[in-house]
């Protein structure tokens, strides 16, 4: 009895310090920037007390959309890295890793230099199916790669080369693109929440909530997914189907993280290690939504201080993810490394 108290004080304690965590980062992002606002000014603007100034145009329409965006963009590609990982059996498997965003970059970049040229502005919706279309040919292309791959580390050197494949042609689009709309794409390429409107965070919000509970609903036929496939039909769960709905629902979740901010590197990965560490244990009904929360928090976090740390020059949110969480996925194959031996 002890030994089961122990565990649920210690999921307990995990949900409450991430949610008051992910509280403090918000705080922490409201008041940071290149312009300070005193306590008083953010206090007047979230009560509706202020509605105009100059204050009230930073606070409302550039910091609070872009910290929504954070938490909800970074909350689903933990969730899809999560996906992934269960799908391919693989604990590298994510996103970024596999080509996946970067497959949705190229298919939403020729999607809007396409609009672009017509003089037509594409709408969230568009960038989301754009993205959506790229995730699932990227995904396609790595499944038929699979086929023929039995290792599973070849597989992910190959989903590296389609992701930098993909890339490479997304870099060359942009760089010699005449459009000053086109030009601006390139802070977008490299990761970026900046730009983030009211409109794209109602549409990304109702996204991601859909999608994380659909997936969060799934957690019982993905528990026993997870113990191979043999116990999962012995436990009345249609594999085929389970296995369309992780590719369709991880696409999903990628997608509309590199709609709206790019392609953001290693948080697919190293999130579902780090609450699989933090909670210990590996039961998806409790890792799906510590992914989100701790994604979220995690992504706020690296956000924060690439818009804070050479202001007022942003650097991409990619270069922070990589220089925090590369660390986190190498003392994690490490790890599992020694446990083998």
């Amino acid at each position: 009895m002890k030994g089961i108290s122990a565990v649920i004080t210690r999921r307990i304690v995990f949900f409450i310090s991430m949610m008051a965590l992910l509280f403090a980062l918000a705080a922490w992002n409201v008041g940071s920037g290149s312009i300070a606002l005193s306590l008083k000014e953010i206090g007047g603007i979230l009560t509706g007390e202020v509605r105009e100034g100059a204050a009230y145009q930073i606070l409302w329409n550039i910091r609070l959309p872009r910290i929504f965006a954070a938490i909800f963009l970074g909350g689903a590609l933990a969730t899809s890295g999560f996906l992934l990982q269960t799908f391919f059996g693989n604990p590298i498997a994510g996103p970024y890793v596999l080509g996946i965003s970067s497959g949705a970059k190229l298919v939403v970049a020729l999607t809007m230099i396409f609009f672009l040229s017509k003089g037509v502005h594409m709408q969230s919706y568009g960038m989301m199916a754009a993205a959506f279309v790229g995730s699932l040919l990227a995904m396609g292309f790595v499944l038929l790669v699979s086929l023929r791959v039995q290792k599973m580390s070849l597989l992910i050197v190959c989903g590296i080369m389609i992701g930098y494949i993909c890339s490479a042609i997304t870099d060359l689009i942009v760089t010699f693109a005449d459009d000053s709309n086109i030009v601006n794409l390139h802070n977008w390429s490299m990761g970026s929440f900046s730009g983030m409107q009211w409109t794209n965070v109602k549409f990304m919000a109702w996204m991601v909530i859909i999608t994380c509970v659909l997936t969060f609903c799934l957690s019982k036929p993905i528990g026993a997914y997870q113990m191979g496939e043999a116990y999962a039909r012995n436990m009345g769960v249609n594999i085929r189907l389970l296995r369309i709905l992780l590719i369709l629902l991880s696409s999903l979740l990628s997608a509309c993280v590199t709609a709206f901010a790019g392609p953001i590197s290693f948080v697919g990965i190293a999130v579902p290690h780090l609450v699989k560490l933090m909670t210990k244990t590996a039961k998806p009904i409790i890792l799906i939504p510590g992914c989100f929360l701790c994604g979220a928090a995690v992504t706020l976090f690296c956000d924060g201080i690439a818009r804070t740390i050479f202001a007022p020059t942003e650097v991409s949110i990619s270069s922070v993810t990589a220089v925090f969480l590369a660390p986190v996925v190498i003392i994690m194959m490490i790890r599992k490394k020694e446990n083998r031996g």
